[in-house]
């Protein structure tokens, strides 16, 4: 399982928007808007996670990888 704490989501709107973007990389998604984080199984790289979420227009501040 991988965390990303995600900068610059404002609302619903911006979760779906962030949601659409990872799910791109072949992975289940769950976003919360309340914590700024996004929950996902992928074997995307850290940068492929951090290209997706800059390119959707919000700012990676941390990937944990649990």
């Amino acid at each position: 399982m991988t965390k990303v704490i995600i900068e610059g989501m404002m609302c619903m709107k911006c979760v779906a928007h962030a949601k659409q973007a990872l799910e791109k990389l072949g992975s289940d998604v769950e976003v919360s808007l309340d914590d700024g984080l996004a929950t996902l199984n992928t074997s995307a790289s850290d940068e492929e996670i951090r290209k997706a979420i800059d390119d959707a227009g919000y700012e990676v501040k941390e990937i944990i990888h649990e």
